[in-house]
């Protein structure tokens, strides 16, 4: 039934794509891919990284999602846990709680959780 996962959808404030590009496209080096003109009104920013599609909408009002998160592959963490402080991002280390996975969470500018995983 189920062939794979297409996308993963973050919310973000209203007006605030400026902001998510500097973090998902500056500090993680995702690249912004163009939305169809029909769904583009309604704000927000499409990325893509790999084969990871992340979603980023406007939602009013806006709640962080500080629980639930997209978790990315990443091949050089500690690379990605020196950007991500050095832009200002806190970094938590989660490794060993999962056999053979470095794991380290941290948070958008808007407060979502994010998680990256290095096997």
């Amino acid at each position: 039934m189920i062939l794979g996962l297409d996308h993963v959808q973050v919310a973000i404030p209203a007006g605030c794509e400026d902001a998510a590009r500097a973090f998902y496209s500056g500090v993680l080096s995702m690249t912004e891919v163009a939305k169809p003109a029909a769904l583009a009104v309604r704000g927000g920013c499409w990325l893509t990284a790999g084969s990871a599609v992340l979603h980023l909408g406007v939602e009013e009002p806006f709640s962080p999602a500080r629980k639930a998160h997209p978790a990315f592959l990443v091949s050089y963490l500690d690379e990605l846990a020196d950007r991500l402080v050095a832009a200002g991002h806190e970094c938590v280390r989660a490794d060993g709680e999962i056999p053979g996975v470095r794991r380290l969470h941290t948070f958008d500018p808007f407060g979502n959780r994010i998680e990256f995983q290095q096997a």
